[in-house]
């Protein structure tokens, strides 16, 4: 298999998955705020996103498959221009419409953008196993990179997302979101230079699913890990925040929603710049894959602590009190942190299992697995919060890290994957 000029393919298709990822985390913010305004429950608001993850799980499967048969550049740029359409769809959106009409409709919305963002995914993460030097750790340097830088323009999205609801409203929002993206899709069209895989006809669907059992228990981590995250991160903690930031009157909303905004944009940004310098915090390059493996375990481990402690403390003071919110704060940055290093070894290591002629179905089989478990946290999300409260929601977070952790505990140091680490 050919390789295109490594470092500005790399730069090509980080930006492009820069901008997706920008547009993604404001999407996502504006969705959540505008909604809850307008007084949609924890569990009608959970069910906004559920689509979006149900579409995540199934186009992370066939994606694999279609970039094998289509090429990696294709699927990228058919998920920016989905994209740009889910944004221009949501602008469609009447404020007189019944419940069941409005929810129907964003689900949908939502869905489209689920599709879009995995098929963005997919093919960065599989490029970056083509395109990354081989030596010195650079496969974990370079996939630490994308997705730590990822992760903190997604934040930035959040932050974004807030203020534009903030100031020029929801449709105006939305609009400017898809125009920015369109363009920056025609950029990178332009600019992308050749070499990545176009594709092979034979490539039979058959061949997404793995028959690597380290692929298939690190998926079964790995929907585990973002159920824990998930399950407090989408609906519960940002409804929380809500409520205790805002003091019910039009300029304590807008308020609201810059804090609630910042908030999760100074994680996302925290949680992405941990992973993006995790291979020197676990001195990668000097380490075999066996030594890494057993890292996946440990750090597991350690995140099990910290929804385990903080859902005591909800449940030692259920009101929204100070102490509660301060020590929500930090416990979660201490959550952010250790997911980091966790995401971020998961994400080296299916790389490194997989073969280069594999790397599309084995990531989009892995997709697949965080789809599923950004959906069960997603669900469990309104629906332990209605229920329990954050002391539901966070021990229900724990429990989740501690399947994860027992996942990774099955790893084993592979021998003939071919797969350079």
């Amino acid at each position: 298999m050919s390789r295109p000029s490594g470092l500005s393919a790399y730069i090509a298709v980080t930006a492009a998955y820069w901008a997706f990822m920008l547009t993604d985390g404001a999407l996502r913010m504006l969705v959540l705020l505008h909604f809850h305004a307008l007084g949609f429950t924890p569990l009608e608001l959970a069910y906004l996103f559920v689509l979006y993850e149900v579409a995540g799980m199934v186009t992370n499967l066939s994606a694999g498959w279609i970039a094998a048969r289509f090429g990696l550049t294709s699927t990228l740029y058919a998920g920016l221009g989905l994209q740009v359409a889910a944004l221009i769809a949501l602008s469609q959106l009447e404020p007189g419409w019944t419940l069941t009409l409005s929810v129907v409709f964003v689900m949908t919305v939502q869905g489209t953008s689920g599709v879009a963002k995995d098929l963005a995914k997919m093919s960065s993460k599989s490029a970056v196993k083509l395109l990354a030097p081989k030596e010195s750790g650079g496969l974990f340097r370079w996939v630490a990179m994308l997705t730590g830088s990822k992760n903190a323009v997604k934040g930035l999205g959040f932050l974004l997302g807030a203020a534009l609801l903030a100031t020029v409203g929801f449709f105006w929002a939305v609009l400017a979101m898809a125009l920015v993206l369109a363009v920056i899709l025609v950029a990178v069209v332009i600019v992308m230079p050749s070499g990545l895989p176009k594709g092979r006809r034979d490539a039979k669907f058959t061949e997404v699913f793995s028959r690597s059992a380290n692929i298939n228990w690190l998926s079964l981590a790995r929907v585990f890990l973002f159920g824990a995250r998930d399950v407090w991160f989408v609906v519960a903690i940002p409804i929380y925040f809500y409520a205790v930031l805002s003091d019910g009157s039009a300029e304590g909303d807008r308020a609201a929603f810059f804090m609630v905004g910042g908030f999760m944009a100074l994680w996302i940004m925290f949680y992405g710049a941990v992973q993006a310098i995790a291979p020197c915090l676990l001195r990668a390059g000097e380490r075999p894959e066996s030594e890494l493996i057993g890292e996946a375990r440990r750090w597991a481990a350690m995140l099990f602590v910290v929804p385990a402690g903080l859902a005591a403390a909800a449940i030692v003071a259920p009101a929204a009190t100070l102490w509660l919110t301060v020590t929500l704060v930090v416990g979660l940055f201490v959550f952010g942190g250790l997911f980091a290093i966790n995401s971020s070894l998961h994400s080296y290591l299916i790389l490194a299992f997989t073969r280069d002629e594999r790397v599309t179905m084995d990531v989009g089989f892995y997709y697949m697995a965080n789809a599923g478990g950004r959906l069960l946290g997603t669900v469990l999300s309104g629906l332990t919060y209605e229920l329990g409260g954050l002391a539901l929601c966070l021990g229900t977070a724990a429990a989740m890290v501690g399947i994860s952790t027992l996942a990774s505990g099955k790893l084993k140091p592979h021998q003939t994957s071919g797969a350079a680490a």
